[in-house]
């Protein structure tokens, strides 16, 4: 990928292309099982170090996917240079779960080395979702689930992302009780339903898209 040999020019498009200046700031860093699955925004290479070392990081899991981006470039090396696992794991923040996606994520989670560090660009939307998933597959609710996706994470359910809401307010209404949560994913849940009759508020997308300019 173009960053891979250039540092300099990875440096100056991940802070000012990829807006990794405002996560100098902006971790959002989170535990979601203690001592196994943590959250947070694109974190700096830096960050990562610190975290292997307060936290045993074992694994990177990056919700975004592979990109042409300097953060990317520079997460790859610092994985490589710390000696854990850099996993790509895909997710939409503005779109329904893809049930191929969420079985893909249940492998990972079934196989990957803890402790896990997964990411996203803001450690909002797509960490909020992923680390709903975490929980249903360690036997949480969707009460626990939609409680990775909130205001705390700047995650705005009345925006786009608030379709991530509404997969698990769904698993909640149509099978919490009756069916596990893998099952309804494999049998019964029906993307083409939950994008068709979700509607964002207009207010919350300007704020989240123009202002934010959330992935």
């Amino acid at each position: 990928m173009r960053f891979d040999d250039r540092p300099v020019a990875a440096w100056v498009n991940s802070l000012f292309v990829d807006h990794s200046v405002l996560r100098t700031v902006w971790r959002n860093f989170a535990v979601v099982v203690p001592g196994r699955w943590y959250r947070a925004s694109h974190p700096l290479p830096w960050r990562v170090g610190t975290w292997v070392r307060r936290h045993g990081l074992r694994t990177i899991v990056n919700l975004r996917g592979p990109r042409e981006c300097g953060s990317d470039a520079l997460s790859r090396a610092a994985a490589s240079r710390l000696g854990i696992a850099h996993v790509y794991m895909p997710f939409e923040s503005r779109g329904a779960p893809h049930k191929d996606r969420i079985l893909r994520f249940h492998e990972i989670w079934r196989t990957v080395q803890t402790p896990v560090l997964m990411h996203c660009k803001s450690g909002a939307d797509r960490a909020g979702l992923a680390s709903g998933l975490v929980l249903m597959f360690e036997g949480g609710t969707a009460a626990d689930a939609l409680g990775q996706l909130s205001v705390r994470f700047g995650h705005f359910r009345g925006a786009p992302a608030g379709i991530l809401d509404a997969f698990f307010l769904r698993y909640q209404a149509e099978a919490e009780g009756r069916l596990p949560f893998l099952d309804w994913v494999k049998h019964e849940y029906d993307e083409d339903a939950l994008r068709r009759d979700f509607r964002a508020n207009g207010i919350a997308s300007f704020v989240n898209d123009r202002l934010l300019r959330r992935e």
